[in-house]
């Protein structure tokens, strides 16, 4: 048989397209190995990583938005939804009926493309339940710790975001701060299992009792557990062995509040399965307690020539490849797997915390049980022994461990500190003494420095905004392609002077510099351009 010369002139422009490909890879951090401390969920097994990759394989050209044509993506979205559903302690459809409230009854999922989705269709079930119109004034009421993606469906469904500042010490929110913001134009009340910043879990239990007590029944409760759903049911107990170890038939000895669906008046739950369930990305739940609410987020239509359309998320096409991964993983880890990977992920936990609070000028915040570490200065070091969390961050990065810097946030009660997040992962309790390490080396190159300082370009616009030469309101009126020029002097003196941006050395620190310094609205606008000119 004759080759078919369009596939040799594809095998060939192919085999250049991987090595181009590849190359760009190599520019990138690794995704696995445990040292970049945010982003990645590394179970450190191997085997599980190539399992995911084969079930890919598996499902790939398999197209998810209509179940009718391929019956595996029901099946396949079933069962993550099922695994979950008993993870987070919820009642399975067909176990009973709902309550008159609607808040007792069974729980029923979605699969979505990530924990943001699962957040926006949570908010746009709670505006639909609630009967509201786009801007009409409904409102989410959230902790400020909150996940930045309710900001982004309050954006963009017309609502209001209504975020009840915390305690700048703690960083925790009480049930009663978050119950008086709660008013006649509440559609939702957020709470976090745990907050991405700080490690807190939010009070829900509390915030559930007086919602039941004083409130309008159809207000929800969400708790966003993207990042806690899969790690937090297996997290150690205070005697961490034998039969007290969690798992969603265990009893519970875990010294964390209640949050899960135990708690009857919470009427929907997100958790990322690209998360602590290990999966590729590309994969959340959202669940969601009776039919009403769960199905009040969809999309369906008849109403144009062709085929009838029905989108359960916000997409319509959609690749199984991640739900395929996701359901393989889960089925291979089982509880056993799951509860092992959790441990190892708690032992690293509690080694590093026992190390960084070792290191003289920086402070450990406290938090919840759980993988999340937020580092910052020891104020009572004193100025020449203080430690920046920024600029260590860095410091780690050039010695190869990356943490990931959180700029200080402003608020009336106070300012949160600039902060250094860490995500903990099973693979992390390898490489708990190198990363100590670095971090003790970190801490004693940059100790006693000065607090970074903004980009040069960006430091003469805030010089003008602070002198009242610009207002925000000019700068928020400026063309995009001014703001655009402005970011783009901003990265090219980067490049040159060493500073934050492409190919700068200082790292993120001078930028972050910059946001603590402007104001919110602003701020936003050129972090935006900013980050559209380096992918430009």
């Amino acid at each position: 048989m004759t080759p078919d010369p369009l596939a040799l002139d594809i095998t060939d422009r192919g085999e250049h397209a991987l090595a181009r490909l590849a190359a760009m890879r190599a520019q990138d951090p690794p995704t696995t190995g445990g040292r970049v401390l945010s982003y990645v969920y590394d179970s450190g097994l191997a085997e599980l990583d190539e399992l995911a990759t084969r079930a890919a394989r598996l499902a790939h050209g398999v197209n998810g938005l209509d179940p009718t044509v391929y019956s595996s993506v029901a099946r396949i979205h079933g069962g993550i939804v099922g695994r979950v559903r008993d993870i987070l302690r919820g009642r399975s459809a067909g176990a009973g009926g709902e309550g008159r409230d609607g808040h007792g009854g069974d729980i029923y999922g979605n699969v979505t493309s990530g924990g943001t989705e699962s957040c926006m269709l949570a908010c746009l079930a709670a505006r639909e339940v609630s009967g509201r119109q786009p801007g009409d004034g409904g409102t989410i009421v959230a902790p400020v710790t909150v996940h930045a993606a309710f900001r982004k469906a309050a954006h963009l469904l017309g609502l209001r975001f209504v975020g009840v500042e915390v305690d700048p010490g703690t960083g925790r929110v009480t049930a009663a701060e978050l119950l008086a913001a709660v008013d006649g134009d509440t559609v939702l009340v957020v709470c976090s299992a745990p907050a991405y910043p700080n490690g807190v879990i939010d009070p829900v239990a509390e915030v559930a009792a007086g919602l039941e007590a004083e409130h309008d029944p159809r207000i929800g409760l969400h708790v966003d557990a993207c990042l806690g759903g899969l790690v937090l049911p297996f997290w150690p107990g205070p005697d961490a062995t034998g039969p007290d170890a969690t798992g969603p038939d265990a009893t519970e000895p875990n010294p964390m509040p209640l949050w899960d669906l135990r708690v009857a008046r919470v009427t929907s739950i997100s958790a990322d399965v690209h998360k602590y369930g290990f999966a590729p990305k590309g994969t959340s739940v959202l669940l969601s307690r009776g039919r009403e609410r769960h199905r009040a987020a969809w999309f369906a239509t008849v109403d144009w020539p062709g085929y009838p359309v029905v989108n359960p998320t916000l997409a319509g096409s959609k690749p199984l490849e991640p739900a395929a991964a996701a359901w393989t993983v889960l089925e291979a880890l089982g509880d056993g797997g799951q509860r092992e990977l959790v441990a190892r992920t708690a032992r690293a936990t509690d080694r590093l915390v026992d190390g960084l609070s070792g290191i003289e000028g920086l402070r450990v915040l406290d938090r919840d049980p759980g993988p999340l570490l937020a580092v910052v200065a020891d104020e009572s070091a004193g100025d020449g022994r203080r430690v920046h969390p920024h600029l260590w961050a860095d410091a780690c990065a050039r010695r190869g461990i990356a943490v990931q810097a959180q700029p200080a946030y402003r608020q009336k009660r106070g300012t949160l500190s600039s902060s250094s997040h860490l995500t903990i992962t099973p693979v992390t309790e390898r490489l708990v003494e190198e990363i100590l390490r670095v971090a003790r080396e970190a801490a004693d190159e940059v100790r006693g420095q000065p607090d970074p300082v903004p980009p040069t370009g960006f430091g003469d616009v805030l010089d003008a905004l602070e002198t009242g030469a610009l207002s925000p309101a000019d700068l928020l009126a400026l063309p995009e392609d001014e703001v655009h020029a402005l970011v783009g002097g901003v990265l090219s003196a980067g490049e040159d002077e060493g500073e934050a941006g492409r190919g700068g050395d200082a790292g993120m620190a001078p930028l972050l510099a910059a946001i603590e310094r402007l104001p919110a609205g602003v701020g936003a606008r050129l972090v935006r351009a900013y980050l559209a000119a380096v992918m430009e």
